[in-house]
């Protein structure tokens, strides 16, 4: 009598290792690990050594002063344009170069279990962008501390960040992008699920990502805002305020990981139902309700933060402007007055208050434009007159804003002041902050 006895599936550990083997040993992969571990810190050395410094950046202004803005400049443009084209490069292709191969079957064969190589591919494409985002922020750190020393970091909001709890904000915030990159790297597993060999499944997350960070420059309800993933690349500036903006971050990311649950869990469920005998299937069929979930999530991750918080406005009021430019403007003066040799006095005594108008008071004095006019108050202890600054702000739609300074010209004018690490601008002429666009979520 013969006795059958039913193949066992690998188990998944050895999948997973035979995953990671073959990306790592792909030409690209490998070039983007060296890009990664060693692009940031060239980068990130060579502008810190520059007079002029892209202060259209945040933190970008203070790459001369501190190593510790040099990764956060980083991060900023690591958001933009380098994890969505990583996660696309990587995540959008692991299924599909199966797919110009032609090595499906093979590989059912020998792994005997689709759900064990589904979760093998996602795990290796998913390690592989640890190592390239690791690589990107410990490259960036260094290279902006072998050029910028370990110094304290100017805060979005004006105060000082000694450089222990600067070195933690900085790490933070890198670990919270994670979370956005984790839902671009489900849009890439169900781009390259759904589309085989084609193209299209690999530009998948890079086009969502530009597609997302277009809608947050656009006037857009907080509620909208904060349901896409791309919010949580914007959040992670709330680590350097005080107190912490915790909210808007721990929403971002909240939703973030949602949207990498239900694209990846979509991608598991289309990958279960291909028919693998069909060297000619691309899953064409279902492309179009794929997009059914997500659009459905977004739709529900809206209502819930709308009545939640509530936040059905554009979160930019008169008073969040006020008092945000009031509070960077005692920090950046006390700053300022170290720098100069003045008596030290706290932002209790200074009192700073400021008035801001939109529009030369001719429009309701809400939301972002580059028309806002701020005039800053303050007394000194012991001097009977009351200081007076003017600024002009741009207000952006996602809360930043750039205040510049507009006299006078011995408190907000451009000026050098020396510091231990070299002349610069005077800290009160142009300074960045943002308003919390959530109005109760203070950490």
């Amino acid at each position: 009598m013969t006795t059958t006895v039913a193949a066992r599936p690998v188990p998944l550990s050895r999948a997973y290792r035979f995953e990671l083997v073959k990306l790592f040993a792909t030409w690209r992969i490998r070039l983007l690990v060296l890009a990664c571990w060693l692009a940031p810190a060239v980068f990130v050395a060579a502008v810190s050594e520059q007079s002029s410094l892209p202060v259209d950046t945040l933190f970008g202004r203070w790459m001369n002063a501190t190593g510790w803005a040099g990764p956060l400049v980083m991060l900023g443009f690591a958001g933009t344009y380098a994890l969505p084209l990583l996660t696309s490069v990587v995540a959008g292709d692991v299924f599909a170069a199966e797919d110009r191969l032609g090595t499906w079957r093979h590989l059912l064969v020998a792994v005997r279990s689709a759900s064990r190589l589904f979760a093998a591919k996602a795990l290796a494409s998913l390690t592989v962008l640890l190592v390239l985002v690791a690589g990107m922020a410990v490259s960036s750190t260094v290279g902006g501390l072998l050029t910028a020393g370990n110094r304290a970091l100017v805060g979005f909001d004006g105060h000082l960040l000694a450089p222990g709890d600067a070195a933690t904000g900085v790490l933070l915030a890198w670990v919270s992008v994670l979370a956005p990159t984790l839902a671009l790297a489900g849009l890439g597993l169900l781009g390259s699920v759904l589309w085989g060999r084609s193209p299209m499944g690999l530009l998948l997350p890079a086009v969502a990502a530009l597609a997302m960070a277009l809608a947050q420059l656009l006037p857009l309800p907080v509620a909208v805002r904060l349901a896409l993933p791309s919010y949580a690349f914007i959040a992670w500036n709330g680590l350097f305020t005080a107190p912490t903006q915790l909210g808007p971050l721990l929403v971002a990311a909240g939703v973030s990981l949602g949207w990498a649950v239900a694209a990846t869990t979509l991608a598991y469920l289309l990958f279960r139902r291909r028919d693998f005998t069909n060297a000619a299937h691309d899953g064409s069929g279902r492309r179009a309700l794929a997009a059914v979930p997500l659009v459905v999530l977004f739709g529900a991750t809206a209502a819930i933060v709308a009545v939640a918080t509530p936040a059905l406005g554009s979160g930019i009021s008169q008073d969040k402007v006020q008092r945000s430019v009031a509070t960077a403007f005692a920090h950046l003066y006390r700053l300022q007055a170290g720098q100069l040799h003045r008596p030290d006095v706290t932002e209790a005594e200074l009192a700073a208050t400021a008035a801001c108008t939109k529009g030369d008071g001719l429009v309701e004095a809400e939301g972002p434009g580059n028309d806002w006019r701020c005039v800053v108050t303050w007394h000194l202890p012991g001097v009977a007159a009351t200081g007076s600054a003017i600024y002009q702000l741009d207000v952006t739609a996602d809360g930043r804003y750039v205040a510049d300074g507009d006299g006078p010209k011995e408190v907000n004018g451009y000026f050098q002041v020396r510091t231990p690490g070299g002349d610069q601008p005077n800290p009160l002429w142009q300074f960045d902050a943002n308003v919390e666009l959530l109005a109760t979520t203070k950490g």
